[in-house]
């Protein structure tokens, strides 16, 4: 799944307005100050918190 570049470079966590790290393997954007992971779904992030998943104590490493 390819996400544009620009796209990403504006992209800001809707929670804290923080940077997020673009997960390309799980197609997620992954906001690690509020511990959420945000989908892509047919290369569209959708940043809605009440998409976004929790992550775990696991993934935060």
């Amino acid at each position: 799944m390819v996400v544009d570049k620009k796209l990403l470079e504006i992209l800001a966590c809707p929670v804290c307005k923080g940077p997020l790290a673009y997960r390309p393997e799980a197609g997620e954007l992954i906001c690690r100050a509020d511990r959420l992971a945000f989908p892509i779904r047919e290369g569209i992030p959708v940043m809605l918190v009440e998409e976004a998943r929790a992550l775990s104590a696991e993934e935060e490493r």
